[in-house]
């Protein structure tokens, strides 16, 4: 989503949606983003 240019709470809301209850936290997936904004793709912590 971050590619599409799609915000963070969107992104949420749709990975809520698609996987309900097991989906990453919003702050989770704000973290996510901020870090692919600043270039950081490495998934590990």
């Amino acid at each position: 989503y971050f590619f599409q240019k799609k915000l963070a709470a969107e992104a949420h809301r749709i990975l809520v949606e698609t996987y309900g209850d097991h989906a990453l936290s919003d702050t989770a997936c704000r973290d996510w983003f901020r870090r692919f904004k600043n270039n950081d793709f490495d998934v590990e912590d």
